[in-house]
């Protein structure tokens, strides 16, 4: 019989697998984790001492998460989770009967992502205080993500090696560690150089260290996922925005904006570092949406 430290044990050794052969990103681990953990915690409530064999049992499991109120992403997720983990359980000889094979994920929501119009984007962006370091540093911020559309761990990864001003492009580091170069335009490099000249390398010398990345906080270390979503949390709450914005929606409102304004798909696609066009096509549903108010406003007959 096994014990909890065991299926623990297990659980690692999956996690070390996943990082050092598959080159899983460390987000990607830490998603593992926590989904392999609640299901361990799962086993422990119900008396278990080895991983189910039954579909029956992964469903109960999976009833809890709905109960929970989690979300279907997170479900889907979870799922996920289970099935490579159990795929690894087989392949090591741990455990040859697979449960999560009668299991199917469940139906996909299509819930559109929330966007900013253009009015909201500008009152936001005047928000900081630039006359104050962190305010200087939050404009420069928010003008990048907003020029550029990359992800908040894009973001906080991005380097001063990056920035080819003189071409106007930014070189990113995206999943996958797939590199890619997209345009950034002068407003955001404007505001980009004159954080880095008035706060960024005084703070630095100031501190008596030494950064390659672009945003830090102030103490001369580079930004975490979880300061850029208050950032921006805190900006929106005094721009009076009521929308649920996150680090996602700033990307989210990039793609719209370029599509609304006559951008082709496939480009946006390789700006956002899309590898199925499917992916960015959600963004159409919105710009459709865009049509239909224009139509309705500017049309005799409506």
């Amino acid at each position: 019989m096994m014990k909890i430290s065991d299926l623990k044990g297990q659980i690692e050794d999956y996690l070390r697998y996943s990082q050092i052969e598959r080159g899983l990103s460390e987000n990607t681990i830490t998603a593992y984790r926590q989904d392999l953990y609640e299901f361990l915690d799962f086993i422990k409530k119900e008396g278990m001492t080895s991983w189910p064999t039954k579909a029956v049992d992964i469903d109960a499991f999976l009833a809890r998460q709905r109960d929970l109120d989690k979300a279907t992403s997170s479900i889907s997720r979870m799922i996920s989770s289970l099935r490579k983990f159990y795929q690894w359980l087989a392949r090591q000889d741990i455990q040859k009967i697979n449960p999560m094979l009668e299991i199917d994920p469940p139906k996909k929501e299509h819930r559109l992502p929330v966007a900013l119009t253009e009015e909201e984007v500008t009152t936001l962006l005047k928000q900081p205080d630039v006359d104050k370091k962190l305010g200087l540093r939050d404009r420069a911020l928010l003008e990048t993500m907003y020029a550029t559309g990359i992800r908040v761990s894009e973001l906080i990864n991005l380097k001063l090696k990056d920035l080819h001003e003189d071409l106007k492009l930014v070189k990113v580091l995206g999943k996958g560690s797939k590199e890619r170069l997209i345009p950034i335009n002068e407003v955001a490099l404007s505001w980009i150089k004159r954080y880095e000249k008035k706060v960024r390398d005084p703070l630095l010398l100031q501190k008596n260290k030494s950064s390659e990345f672009i945003f830090l906080n102030n103490r001369g270390e580079a930004l975490t996922r979880q300061a850029v979503w208050q950032i921006i949390k805190r900006y929106c709450k005094m721009a009076g925005i009521e929308k649920d914005v996150t680090p996602h929606t700033l990307r989210h409102t990039f793609a719209t904006h370029l599509l609304e304004n006559g951008a082709d798909l496939r480009v946006v696609q390789e700006i956002l570092g899309h590898s199925d066009i499917s992916t960015t096509q959600i963004y159409t549903n919105l710009t459709q949406k865009h049509i239909l108010q224009v139509y309705k406003k500017t049309h005799p007959r409506t």
